[in-house]
């Protein structure tokens, strides 16, 4: 407990650092982010890094670079895409002798699932009113793990899904709903008495992001254990002692990051 205390102290103000500036140095953390997160499913799922694994990586910079670009546009998105695909699929021809298919499936998922997920951090961010509303994905995702935890010391008796989490129980995925329904709430009542957000209904954006966001972020946790129990591992990196790698702490953000910016993206007109 003292080491993830120390590792969590050590890692909180670089988190604040990065969001609260924003910009390019946000663009730049939730890269290297992304690409050690990369890292880490590949070697879980390869065993060790291989060639076409740094066609993920590519394909990452590349993104988190012209992301804007990417993103707001569906032509572009769809080419990126695309070109990525058949990149891997070029590598798996070529290499049919002594390469495993299922590296290049696993290159073109783990890119989806750590640095598109990720970067809706980066997203929310830099979207209307981003700086008030990007702590929402930490609130809805920290504040369920908290939530969740503390309820389930106190009142767990039904267990989730032990055979991928045994110490997660009903009781304790309910209170960490509740506990980050809550914060997210507080949250938008603050920011409504400060008329931050002008024409926008701060309040049910907040409990939207918070109910859904955590719910989500559960799905993101428990996800990446079923991962884990798959290939037979306990962490997927040691980068954070006492938390493991970046998957192991980020893996509820990666799934509350997307619903905190696609209800901003549906619920906020104002450009």
């Amino acid at each position: 407990m003292k080491t993830r205390i120390i590792s969590a102290l050590v890692a909180l103000p670089l988190l604040l650092i990065f969001v609260i500036l924003g910009g390019l140095p946000l663009k730049i953390a939730g890269t290297v982010a992304a690409l050690v997160g990369m890292h880490e499913l590949y070697k879980a799922f390869s065993g060790y890094i291989k060639a076409v694994h740094y066609i993920g990586f590519a394909a990452a910079v590349i993104y988190m670079a012209l992301i804007e670009k990417i993103i707001y546009t569906a032509s572009v998105f769809n080419i990126f895409v695309a070109l990525f695909m058949m990149a891997i699929l070029i590598y798996v021809v070529l290499t049919h002798k002594s390469g495993n298919t299922m590296d290049g499936v696993v290159t073109f998922f783990g890119f989806f699932y750590v640095c598109f997920l990720i970067s809706h951090v980066y997203l929310t961010r830099e979207y209307t009113y981003g700086n008030v509303l990007v702590w929402l994905i930490f609130f809805s995702a920290f504040g369920c793990d908290i939530g969740a935890y503390f309820t389930g010391m106190a009142f767990g008796k039904h267990k989730l899904i032990p055979e991928l989490s045994p110490k997660k129980t009903v009781e304790g995925a309910i209170g960490g709903v509740v506990v980050a329904v809550c914060v997210c709430v507080i949250y938008g009542v603050i920011i409504y008495s400060r008329n931050e957000m002008v024409g926008v209904d701060t309040v049910l954006l907040c409990f939207i992001t918070g109910f859904v966001g955590s719910i989500f972020s559960q799905i993101g946790d428990l996800a990446a254990s079923a991962m884990k129990r798959y290939v037979g591992i306990k962490d997927f990196g040691k980068i954070m002692p006492g938390h493991g790698g970046v998957l192991d702490r980020f893996d509820s953000v990666l799934f509350a990051a997307p619903v905190v910016y696609y209800s901003m993206f549906y619920l906020i007109t104002d450009m």
